[in-house]
C-alpha cells in the first residue's frame, strides 16, 4: 500500500534534520603561493578537541600481511611491488613510517603523494616536476603524515582541497560534491603515474566519467597517453599480460552508481562523527573509526532507516555483506591465478602473441574489475551493488579467458 503523501514528506524532513550538517563546499588549494605548511603541532592550543582525536589513530598500529592471508596475491602481481610486500595500511598517523619500512621499491617523488602535506605542497609550489624528483631526496624533507593541512591547508575549519589533480579528477562537478567528500577523496582514489611526467594522475575528469568500465575504458585506449599504447603498470613477466593495478578507489565506490547512502552521509558524516565535550562544545572527531563502533551515532542517525535494535542489527548487516564479498572475490582470486598459470604454461610451450591476445586482453580487464573490489577498503559495505557489478564482470571475462585458452590447447 503506497504512504500517504504527508507520512512521506515527514520522512523526508525528519532525515533532513537529522543527517548531520558537514556537507559544507570546498576551497581550492591556491599553488605558487609561496605558503609554508603549518603541521599539526601548530594547531594544538586552538583546537586541542580535533588535536586530541587526531593524536588517537596511533592507537590503530596492526598490520596484516595479506601475502600470507591471500597467497595468490604473488601470482597475481608477479613482476611487480606488491608481490614483495604488501601489508595492510596502519593508517594516517603511521603513514610515513609505513612508506619508509615497505618493501615495493619507490624510487620517485610520486610515491610521497598521499604520505605527507609535506610533499603535496611541493608539488603545488613548484610543479610536477616535483614528482621526479628522487625519492630520498624528498625523504629528508618530510617532516609529518596526513594532518591538518591536507584537508584544511593553513585554514582549519574550512574544508580545501590540497591535491590538484583531485580538482582536476572532479571537474566541473566540484561545486556539487560535499566538501568532506572531496577532501577524503583525494587520496581515497583509483589513482596512477602519468608515463611521461610521472605526476599522480586519475583516470576521470567528471562524476560521470568515474564508473569503473569507463576508467578501464580510458586506461585501455592507447590515445590517451603519448606512447600511443594502452596505460600498463607493470607486465606479468611470464604471461605477457600488461596489468594495471588498482588502488583504494573508496571515492569511486563510495558515490558511484548503486550507493545507498551517498545522497545523505558524507565520509566525515560517518567516519569522524560529532562530539560533544565536557563543556557542551560540540566538534567533529578526528579519530578515523568505524561508524560500527559510534553508539551514540547508531542510535541517533542510523536508526532512522535500521529497524529493530540498530546496535545488534547494522554490525550483523554489514558482516553479511562483507563475508559475502570476501568469499567471491577470494574465489574469484583463484579463477584468476588458474587463468594466469594456464597463459604462463601456453607461453612456456611457445604459443604466439597472436594466439595469445585475445586472452591477455580478457586476463587483464578481468583482474581490473577484480583488484577494483579487492582494494577497496569496506569490503562491499559501501555500496554492495557496484561491488556486486565489478565481482560479475571479472568472473565472466576470466571465464571467457579460460574458454579462449582451452580452444588453444585442444
Amino acid at each position: 500500500m503506497k504512504k500517504p503523501l504527508s507520512l512521506l514528506l515527514a520522512v523526508v524532513l525528519l532525515l533532513a534534520l537529522a543527517v548531520p550538517a558537514y556537507a559544507a563546499p570546498a576551497n581550492k588549494v591556491e599553488t605558487k603561493s609561496g605558503v609554508v605548511v603549518m603541521h599539526a603541532e601548530d594547531w594544538k592550543e586552538a583546537f586541542p578537541l580535533q588535536y586530541e582525536t587526531w593524536l588517537q589513530n596511533g592507537e590503530n598500529d596492526e598490520i596484516v600481511d595479506y601475502l600470507e592471508q591471500y597467497p595468490y596475491l604473488r601470482t597475481l602481481y608477479e613482476g611487480y611491488g606488491f608481490a614483495i610486500d604488501y601489508g595492510s595500511a596502519r593508517g594516517h598517523f603511521y603513514d610515513v613510517q609505513d612508506i619508509e619500512a615497505t618493501g615495493r621499491p619507490h624510487p620517485l617523488a610520486n610515491c610521497w603523494t598521499c604520505k605527507t602535506p609535506d610533499f603535496t605542497n611541493m608539488v603545488n609550489e613548484e610543479g610536477i616536476e616535483a614528482y621526479k624528483k628522487e625519492w630520498t631526496e624528498v625523504q629528508a624533507q618530510i617532516t609529518e603524515g596526513i594532518s591538518c593541512f591536507t584537508c584544511h591547508a593553513n585554514t582549519p575549519g574550512e574544508i580545501t582541497v590540497t591535491h590538484t589533480y583531485w580538482i582536476d579528477a572532479v571537474g566541473e562537478d566540484f561545486d556539487r560534491i560535499a566538501g568532506a567528500n572531496l577532501a577524503c577523496g583525494q587520496c581515497h582514489n583509483e589513482y596512477y603515474f602519468a608515463p611521461d611526467t610521472k605526476a599522480t594522475s586519475i583516470a576521470h575528469t567528471s562524476l560521470e566519467s568515474m564508473a569503473p568500465e569507463t576508467m578501464l575504458a580510458f586506461f585501455n585506449d592507447g590515445s590517451n597517453f603519448p606512447t600511443g599504447e594502452p596505460f600498463t603498470d607493470w607486465t606479468n613477466p611470464r604471461t605477457g599480460v600488461q596489468m594495471i593495478k588498482v588502488q583504494h578507489p573508496e571515492f569511486e565506490t563510495y558515490l558511484g552508481a548503486g550507493s545507498q547512502h551517498a545522497a545523505l552521509f558524507t565520509c566525515a558524516d560517518c567516519h569522524m562523527a560529532k562530539q560533544t565535550a565536557e563543556d557542551g562544545t560540540v566538534y567533529h572527531s578526528h579519530y578515523l573509526t568505524s561508524p560500527l563502533q559510534n553508539e551514540e551515532l547508531l542510535s541517533t542517525t542510523c536508526s532512522l532507516c535500521h529497524n529493530g535494535s540498530v546496535q545488534k542489527e547494522l554490525p550483523e548487516l554489514v558482516a553479511s555483506i562483507q563475508a559475502a564479498t570476501e568469499e567471491r572475490t577470494n574465489a574469484i582470486g583463484f579463477q584468476l591465478q588458474d587463468l594466469t598459470e594456464k597463459l604462463a604454461e601456453l607461453v612456456a610451450n611457445g604459443a604466439t602473441d597472436e594466439q595469445l591476445s585475445e586472452a591477455r586482453s580478457l586476463a587483464r580487464d578481468a583482474q581490473f574489475y577484480w583488484d577494483f573490489v579487492f582494494v577497496e577498503n569496506s569490503e562491499g559495505a559501501h555500496n554492495s551493488t557496484l561491488t556486486n557489478d565489478c565481482l560479475d564482470r571479472a568472473e565472466a571475462l576470466c571465464a571467457e579467458a579460460l574458454k579462449a585458452l582451452d580452444s588453444l590447447s585442444a
